[in-house]
């Protein structure tokens, strides 16, 4: 029987490095059901309450439904929880929250938050928070592949980090994280030092190809999203070659990887 694929929403976090652009990522814990020890961006599973939250008053100034804004309300949750960034205005504001306002929310919250005891509306209600969705621009949608235990159904979204929320992983789930030129990814991961899974890597590769946040987010802005659900077929030992979409962007077809259990 194919597993149902659970809808997820991550952030690439970008900013504008000495030699470039670079993403935040983080290190999954060893022990997660998921990539265990891969590098990935912060993210994770759309919950009942981002729809509620996008049904219910969240800005929504680009006209998206419910269920298009639920993704990147999670996105946004989960990026507060993960690396305690957090894309939100005051209510009435143009302005990002301020970084004194984002020390006292996690300060007071962000462990509450992750333990399930407090709710992300109440986080922000808490200050008179709205979440910052226009902030977000849509990069990539993968679905895991139909052969897999334990499928997600993903949404990738780009967004400039703010230059006063310092972003670190939670301790939890992550046990890592870093900034880090997607190139740079790539080849460490090639080297031996990292573990990417197959939609991390593509898109890295995709973010690559941009020299500059501004770039990224442009490209982004004017391209249009293809699904992609690879197919997979084995090679030798951990080999498999991996088929998506040509018209998604990734420059081929037909790729080959090595396989990442679980993945």
């Amino acid at each position: 029987m194919e597993a149902i694929a659970r809808p997820a929403a991550t952030i690439m976090l970008l900013r504008d490095g000495q030699d470039g652009i670079e993403v935040f990522m983080v290190v999954r814990h060893h022990a997660v059901a998921f990539a265990a020890g891969a590098l990935v961006f912060p993210g994770g599973r759309v919950e009942e309450s981002d729809h509620d939250l996008a049904a219910g008053g969240c800005p929504n100034p680009d006209g998206l439904d419910t269920g298009a804004l639920a993704f990147r309300i999670a996105a946004i949750r989960e990026t507060f929880e993960e690396c305690g960034v957090l894309l939100a205005r005051p209510a009435g504001s143009d302005r990002l929250i301020d970084g004194a306002t984002l020390k006292r929310l996690e300060d007071q919250h962000r462990g509450a938050l992750n333990g399930g005891s407090i709710g992300f509306d109440a986080v922000l209600a808490s200050e008179g928070l709205l979440p910052a969705p226009d902030l977000l621009v849509h990069f990539a949608h993968w679905i895991t592949p139909a052969v897999q235990p334990k499928r997600y159904d993903t949404h990738f979204f780009l967004a400039e980090a703010p230059p006063e929320h310092l972003a670190v992983h939670d301790g939890g789930e992550a046990v890592d994280s870093m900034w880090i030129a997607p190139a740079r990814a790539l080849a460490d991961t090639d080297a031996g030092r990292f573990k990417l899974v197959f939609a991390t890597a593509k898109n890295l590769e995709k973010l690559s190809w941009s020299g500059s946040v501004k770039e990224a987010m442009a490209t982004a802005r004017a391209a249009s999203v293809v699904t992609v659900q690879p197919t997979g077929t084995k090679l030798e030992g951990t080999k498999r070659l991996m088929r998506i979409p040509e018209e998604s962007g990734y420059g081929g077809s037909e790729f080959i990887v090595d396989y990442i259990p679980g993945s």
